[in-house]
């Protein structure tokens, strides 16, 4: 039986009346007018209620190449530390597809909202999907957010950022966040982009840096028609102009890997890369380098009796090459979602460079590359 609270008494109800109950809830769902919230909720099992789903509210152009995408949550979203990314998984010819995004909105914002903001390559299989017109009403998978590229709390006195890109995303959600917390400590920002028509959210960070005394904002066009004071790609220059303190304050840098880098270098150079922070995911189509990959012998993927000559890429690459449909999620190491059993021999992880030698061992399958003979559960 279940309790019910009725004018101050408590009713027992039949676990009948609780079916009925139930029933009632779910017509009256079925026949409201749609909104957010019933796209979230309705024609779903109850576990629902524990599982992330977002549905697109909103699609607008962000720049020439990024869209942006404004979401309603259900009830199992917690919400992000600014810095943080968020796995997106959207059904696409029956088959679930899954990146990974930085929520934009700071930390602090109220209720169930999220916003992204997605590159658009043509050649993608996701973001044509998201960033489409026709992506209102959509329905996606949202895991919890993940990762430690995160402001230190208490927060600094001086920070210093620096992005390219979509490495914008994670950046944008922190100066979100230091201006609703009133922040009152220096906090230096350096982006690269192509040209202004290619900076996300040019117009916004112009209005942050007026109203934002302590803010010092610094945009470099890399391209041909660069209009900017500083050009071209990194250098230290730059981070002097931005920020002569830098050498005495906490970094946040999110962009591509020449960007990545070219900044390590710098630190390392001067003995700072402790104050370095370096959110290492990668985005959507720079794709997975595997270097001095170690090939030969045979990979055996025992369910499926496909055998295949070990040609040194990922086990999720050359499954795929073989004809299987094993299944995966973010394919940078992040997610986790392509665990596979490892019955036999030898994997080494690209990204970490650990060596797998344990018999019938979890392996992930989009960055452990085989080292000679190796059977996997597939």
């Amino acid at each position: 039986m279940k309790a019910s609270t009725t004018g101050g008494t408590r009713a027992w109800l039949t676990p009948a009346e609780v079916s009925r109950r139930a029933v009632a809830g779910l017509a009256q769902a079925l026949t409201y007018p749609a909104d957010p919230d019933r796209y979230l909720e309705l024609g779903t099992s109850l576990n629902l209620l524990h599982e992330g789903r977002a549905v697109v509210t909103r699609v607008r152009p962000q720049t020439a190449d990024t869209t942006t995408l404004s979401l309603k949550t259900n009830r199992a979203w917690r919400g992000h530390r600014a810095g943080q990314y968020v796995r997106v998984a959207v059904e696409i010819d029956g088959v679930l597809r899954s990146r990974c995004f930085s929520p934009v909105l700071s930390e602090h914002a109220r209720g169930r909202r999220l916003e992204l903001t997605v590159r658009h390559r043509p050649d993608g299989v996701v973001s044509p999907v998201l960033t489409h017109p026709g992506a209102v009403g959509t329905v996606v998978h949202l895991s919890r957010a993940e990762g430690e590229f995160v402001l230190p709390d208490p927060r600094p006195l001086r920070l210093t950022m620096i992005s390219a890109g979509c490495g914008i995303t994670p950046v944008m959600s922190m100066l979100r966040t230091l201006h609703d917390e009133g922040h009152v400590g220096e906090v230096a920002f350096l982006h690269y982009a192509r040209d202004a028509e290619h900076v996300p959210y040019a117009g916004e960070l112009a209005r942050l840096a007026a109203a934002w005394p302590r803010l010092r904002l610094v945009i470099v066009h890399t391209g041909p028609g660069a209009t900017s004071r500083l050009r071209g790609h990194f250098q230290l220059d730059h981070l002097l102009a931005a920020a002569p303190w830098w050498a005495d304050a906490p970094t946040y840098l999110c962009g591509p890997r020449g960007l990545r880098e070219a900044v390590e270098r710098a630190y390392q150079a001067e003995d700072l890369g402790d104050l370095l922070h370096v959110e290492r995911y990668r985005l959507e189509g720079e794709g997975l380098q595997v270097r001095d990959a170690v090939a030969g012998g045979t990979l055996t993927f025992t369910r499926s009796g496909v055998a295949r000559p070990n040609d040194g890429r990922p086990l999720l690459a050359q499954a795929e090459a073989a004809g299987l449909h094993p299944e995966s999620g973010c394919r940078m190491g992040i997610c986790h979602g392509c665990l596979q059993v490892k019955h036999t021999g030898v994997v080494r992880n690209v990204l970490t460079d650990e060596i797998g030698t344990e018999p019938d061992q979890e392996v992930q399958a989009c960055v452990c590359v085989p080292v000679g003979d190796v059977t996997v559960d597939l």
